[in-house]
């Protein structure tokens, strides 16, 4: 074989490849799911006791169970015990090949001496900043787990500020009495001084213009930690446990690859600020099954960077499953954004069930943002109570943080125009909310070819779609106290409604309005039970919506 021939058959070897991988990746459905792979560990067993551990509530174990899994690590791996008792420690850091088990009974207990937690580089929104250690952590390790029945408590109280209204009047008063600071205007507490000296005048944490961790010592009660936090990982596994009151975010999967979360526990007050439950972020080939999880804010939610530097990242959270979940308080049940900036794709979400969330499946971005999330399916999902959406698109979601950057919000299409596309959802039940579907698009970029399908929504009001294209919605069930009118669509394209049920007498069934409305249409639907089918304002045209006739 000549040289010439040797490499045509190699370049066509790598093609070959090429064109399986993208059809494996392709291929994705829901008979077809990903694949994640569990890590294994050895049998050997070394107790924390065997280290000098005490569970006496009083002593603390730092020393004695990093050591324990540095032995563990150092032999091969295998698992480290922590018996049930009461164990205090500060930071714990993970090594390769170990599963650290939590036997029933077990209470890991972080420190409040916030001095036991170094500042470290870390991340905050997808941005690199300056963090107090996580109490549990973990950086380019393979084969890691946390296991068992026991619980871990990050101590979150004494890292969180918390607003007045968000507590009882005998909670508002024992707050105060633990100690820390009011603000001038006696509405919040800080935990201290230099958190509220922080808070009040904005400061950033963001690791830029050359500043290391060291640089922000005056800051350092502000810079609150995740709890858990695995970066650039393999094969990881968190089961069984409970983890609960988190300073920050609980659950940080960053940029692992091959992750298992099944029937763990997590639990943040109400008021929890950025307490959310899991960020999966710019992880790959993801496993979420059998979890309860009651936060103080997104539940599970999906991540990819944030802004110019996520796009840099440029890597996905992608081939995921997440099913047979239970949420009940977060801001949102399954959740992708807003920091999406390196996309999200693959995502399949199975028999869930939201009761008591802000809102039900949630997306959110903003323009600068970037990124692509497509290829999102969801099915057999069950919902009570939502406080606002069942489902909810918002491409003008925006809270200004210090750390936020200058970002072009010019509406053209650019690097920075987010896009969510290519998604279908069936078999959705939702007993209660406040608004059945939302979607608000970009009029340079709207949310596209989505499928809503075998749904029934109880609701205050039905469909609000603005900036939206190629919505399709099959046998769907509307139930509304408000119906003037069922359907909102404000410069939306490309929609279809088939099979539509709406309450009898309904004072208006759709209101167009918008200049750029167009290909409005409904079939089997029997329009003739509203008392007023159609009104156009704004610029919308009749001929921009389509009724065909027969139920």
């Amino acid at each position: 074989m000549t040289y010439k021939t040797r490499l045509a058959a190699l370049a066509l070897s790598a093609l070959a490849w090429c064109n399986a991988s993208a059809q494996n990746t392709a291929s994705y459905s829901w008979t077809n799911l990903p694949k994640i792979q569990q890590p294994v560990f050895k049998k050997d067993t070394l107790r924390i006791t065997a280290f000098g551990a005490v569970p006496d509530g009083h002593a603390l174990n730092t020393k004695a169970i990093n050591q324990a899994i540095d032995a563990c690590s150092k032999k091969g791996g295998g698992v480290v015990l922590v018996p049930a008792g009461l164990w205090i420690t500060g930071p714990v850091v993970m090594k390769s090949h170990v599963n650290l088990h939590l036997q029933e009974g077990a209470l890991l207990l972080f420190t409040t001496d916030k001095s036991q937690y170094a500042i470290t580089e870390g991340f905050y929104e997808g941005k690199a900043a300056a963090r107090n250690e996580s109490p549990i952590s973990g950086k380019d390790l393979e084969n890691v787990a946390i296991t068992g029945k026991g619980i871990v408590d990050g101590n979150g109280d004494v890292w969180r500020a918390v607003n007045k209204n968000q507590l009882t009047e005998p909670q508002w008063k024992e707050k105060i009495g633990s100690g820390g600071v009011l603000k001038d205007d006696g509405k919040v507490w800080y935990p201290s001084e230099q958190f509220k000296k922080a808070s009040v005048e904005n400061k950033s944490m963001l690791l830029t213009g050359g500043k290391k961790p060291a640089d922000f010592a005056d800051i350092k009660d502000f810079l609150r930690p995740n709890l858990v936090v695995f970066n650039n990982c393999k094969k990881v596994l968190l089961e069984g446990v409970t983890f609960q009151n988190s300073a920050a975010w609980c659950l940080h999967p960053l940029m692992v690859q091959d992750l298992t979360i099944r029937n763990v526990r997590v639990k943040n007050p109400e008021y929890a600020h950025n307490g959310d439950g899991m960020d999966i972020e710019s992880c790959k080939n993801f496993l979420i099954e059998g979890c309860v999880l009651d936060v103080g804010d997104d539940a599970i939610c999906i991540k990819s960077g944030k802004d110019e530097e996520g796009r840099k990242r440029g890597i996905p959270t992608e081939n995921g499953i997440i099913r047979n979940n239970i949420v009940y308080q977060g801001h949102g049940g399954f959740v992708v954004g807003s920091e999406m900036s390196g996309g999200a794709r693959n995502i399949f979400v199975e028999q869930c069930t939201f009761m008591g969330t802000d809102k039900g499946l949630r997306f959110k971005s903003v323009r600068g943002r970037g990124g692509v999330v497509e290829k999102i399916y969801a099915r057999n999902i069950n919902m009570k109570d939502i406080k606002q959406e069942a489902i909810f698109f918002d491409l003008y979601y925006f809270v200004k943080f210090a750390t936020d950057g200058e970002r072009d919000m010019r509406p053209v299409v650019n690097e920075g125009t987010p896009v969510f596309k290519d998604m279908y959802f069936e078999n959705i039940v939702c007993s209660g909310a406040t608004k059945g579907v939302f979607v608000r698009g970009l009029p340079e970029m709207p949310v596209r070819n989505i499928v809503m399908e075998n749904m029934v929504l109880s609701a205050e009001t039905g469909v609000e779609l603005t900036d939206a294209d190629q919505i399709a919605f099959k046998n769907v069930k509307l139930i509304t106290k408000h119906s003037k009118p069922v359907i909102l669509a404000d410069n939306a394209t490309n929609i279809t409604f088939d099979k539509l049920q709406f309450n009898d007498r309904t004072e208006t069934l759709i209101s167009v309005q918008g200049e750029r409305s167009q290909n409005i249409s409904f079939a089997h639907t029997d329009a003739s039970k509203a008392q007023k089918v159609k009104e156009f304002s704004k610029g919308a045209q009749e001929k921009s919506l389509v009724i065909h006739e027969g139920k």
